[in-house]
């Protein structure tokens, strides 16, 4: 697939298969990881790789019973490092870049997903302690978002989005 077919064939997917994502797949999603664009490249983010049945059981409980979390084989947890980030960029840096260098982080985990006709859907809504814990994060690692990974258990159909017009404002 070239870039814009992945940016079209990716849908969120809450539903997996029990089968297991392949490693050498698993790899290249883990490599995108890395390659992501970061604030002075400083990549004031870390990933958390969750695949024990017991740990995704307690993430989907910690996310106000998201059960899909359970399904997937794979949940990765992206949390912002403030100080990686604040060494460089000060308060800025721990208030948003590092915020900013893991969402980027997970979004090219997301395409490099859909590359590999593996599903996934971003999860934001989760108690960050909860989680913290669960995972065995220190409190420097604030969890930002979760992506369970896995083969899609059912299709999506297409959802509308705004238009260019609503949505693109032109500064003149």
């Amino acid at each position: 697939m070239n870039f814009f077919d992945i940016v079209n064939a990716r849908h969120s997917i809450r539903a997996y298969q029990s089968q297991p994502v392949e490693q050498e797949k698993l790899q290249q999603i883990l490599e995108s990881i890395n390659s992501a664009p970061s604030a002075g490249n400083l990549q004031a983010f870390e990933v958390y790789l969750v695949a024990d049945a017991n740990h995704k059981a307690e993430l989907g409980k910690s996310s106000y019973d998201q059960e899909f979390l359970m399904q997937a084989p794979i949940v990765l947890v992206f949390c912002a490092h403030a100080a990686r980030s604040a060494v460089r960029y000060e308060e800025r840096g721990s208030d948003l870049y590092c915020v900013q260098d893991a969402t980027i982080a997970c979004s090219f985990a997301m395409l490099a997903t859909t590359a590999l006709e593996l599903s996934t859907v971003w999860v934001g809504a989760f108690d960050e302690k909860a989680v913290q814990e669960i995972i065995g994060a220190p409190q420097v690692h604030r969890p930002v978002a979760m992506l369970p990974i896995g083969y899609p258990a059912a299709n999506p159909r297409k959802k509308s989005r705004r238009s260019l017009d609503d949505l693109i404002h032109y500064v003149k």
